[in-house]
C-alpha cells in the first residue's frame, strides 16, 4: 500500500460523544488529543480536511426538549455545545501542527469565523483544516445533516463517519449477538432498512450528490489514515 491518498478532500463527522471517552459528560482531553493525532496523520498526507463535530457530550436539543426546554431553544443550546467542542478540537489539532480554522453557522465572531463557503474552500486549498460548528444554524436539523450539507458545499470526495463500532451492522452489535457487519450497502438500502447510521435527510443528501459515506471505528489505530489511503475499513455506503 502506497502513501498516495485515494481522496483529495474529505469531511469527517465526529459525534460529541466521541470526545468524552469513558466519562459520562464533557470532554476528555486525552481522547481529543488522540483524535487530533489521527487527523494530523491524514493532513500530513496532503489531504484537504474538514470536520463537523456534534455536541451530544454536553447537550442534545431533542433530549433537552424532553426535559421541558422548548425544542428550538434546546436546539440552539446544542449548537453552542458544538462550538465548545470545535474549539477544543482546534486547540488539540494546532498542538499537532495542523493549522485549523473554526467556522460557525451562527455568528460568534469573537471565537470563530462565520461560515462562508468560498472562504472555507480557500482555507482547505491553503492547507488549513476547517471545523464546521453550530450544525446548519437551524433548529430541527441534526449535525449529521450538517455534515452532509457541508460535504456537498465544499465538494468533498467522501464523508467519513467515525463511530464506536466497526461499521454498519444489521442490528446493534452491542446488544444483538447475531448482528452482521455489512461491508457495502447502497443509500437506498440504508433508508429502506432504517440502518440508523445517519438520519434520513443526511443519507438522501449524500445520495443526491454522489458522496460516498465511510462508516468506521474511530478508536481503531490509524483507521482514518487507512481509509484515506483507500483501504477497505468498516463499511461503505454508495450508489452501488
Amino acid at each position: 500500500m502506497t502513501d498516495t491518498p485515494a481522496y483529495r478532500r474529505v469531511l469527517l463527522k465526529l459525534s460529541g460523544e466521541a470526545l468524552m471517552g469513558s466519562q459520562p459528560f464533557g470532554i476528555d482531553e486525552q481522547v481529543v488529543s488522540r483524535i487530533a493525532r489521527q487527523l494530523a496523520e491524514v493532513h500530513g498526507l496532503g489531504v484537504e480536511l474538514a470536520v463537523v463535530v456534534g455536541g451530544g457530550n454536553i447537550i442534545r436539543g431533542l433530549a433537552a426538549s424532553h426535559r421541558g426546554i422548548e425544542r428550538v431553544t434546546g436546539d440552539y443550546m446544542g449548537m453552542l455545545a458544538t462550538v465548545i467542542n470545535a474549539l477544543a478540537l482546534q486547540d488539540a489539532m494546532e498542538k499537532q501542527g495542523v493549522p485549523t480554522r473554526v467556522q460557525t453557522a451562527i455568528d460568534i465572531r469573537e471565537v470563530a469565523e462565520p461560515f462562508i463557503r468560498r472562504r472555507a474552500i480557500r482555507h482547505l486549498e491553503k492547507g488549513r483544516a476547517v471545523i464546521f460548528a453550530a450544525g446548519t444554524g437551524n433548529p430541527y436539523f441534526t449535525t449529521d445533516s450538517a455534515a452532509a450539507l457541508r460535504a456537498a458545499e465544499i465538494h468533498a470526495d467522501a464523508l467519513l463517519k467515525g463511530t464506536q463500532v466497526e461499521g454498519i451492522f444489521t442490528g446493534d452489535p452491542r446488544t444483538d449477538p447475531e448482528a452482521r457487519l455489512l461491508a457495502e450497502v447502497t443509500y437506498q438500502q440504508v433508508l429502506e432498512r432504517d440502518l440508523k447510521i445517519m438520519d434520513g435527510a443526511a443519507i438522501a443528501l449524500c445520495r443526491d450528490n454522489g458522496i460516498p459515506i465511510a462508516v468506521f471505528d474511530l478508536g481503531g489505530e490509524s483507521n482514518l489514515r487507512r481509509i484515506v489511503l483507500g483501504e477497505r475499513v468498516g463499511s461503505i455506503v454508495r450508489a452501488r
